[in-house]
């Protein structure tokens, strides 16, 4: 019979198996807790992110503010099959908002959103008013997207790719 008064409830092994599965549980989640606030900074993030790199809620919304202004329309030729390590001929045309040719600076930024470091930037060469041509050598296989940005005197355009995948040569 169960009461206040009998005691054989705490000799029995199964009630000391659960609070022993409890302390641990307690003791791990305890030791989790501490970990994470034992140092204020965590480089994890640091590392991978660069926060120096983001623009504030302004500054992004007037640079939109300039893209939209500009109108600038780009089309992009691309290859039908990118392959690592073999140079790829992209052509991009750029023209304003009166359809007009643009002619200035471009440089193709390539970015690898799982690796940083293989980032890399290349400047196309103008062939025609408005027309720019390049290749560009992907050292890995994946998912890549271009980063396009172009200057012409004090306007800066930029647009970017949908991620695409370079296959393995």
């Amino acid at each position: 019979m169960i009461s206040q008064h009998n005691k054989t409830g705490l000799r029995n092994p199964w009630v000391w198996g659960m609070l022993a599965l409890i302390a641990i549980v307690l003791s791990v989640n305890a030791t989790f807790v501490w970990f994470a606030t034992k140092d204020t900074r965590s480089t994890l993030v640091e590392r991978d992110y660069k926060t120096k790199d983001r623009k504030s809620n302004e500054e992004l919304l007037s640079e939109l503010r300039t893209q939209h202004a500009l109108s600038w329309q780009t089309e992009i030729k691309r290859p039908e099959a990118v392959v690592m390590g073999t140079p790829a001929s992209y052509e991009i045309g750029v023209a304003d908002r009166a359809g007009k040719p643009v002619s200035g600076v471009m440089e193709v930024v390539a970015y690898r959103a799982s690796d940083a470091s293989k980032d890399f930037t290349t400047t196309f060469n103008e062939v025609a008013p408005g027309r720019y041509r390049g290749y560009i050598n992907f050292p890995l296989k994946g998912y890549w997207e271009l980063h396009i940005r172009i200057q012409r005197g004090e306007d800066r355009f930029g647009v970017n790719t949908e991620k695409f995948m370079v296959a393995a040569s």
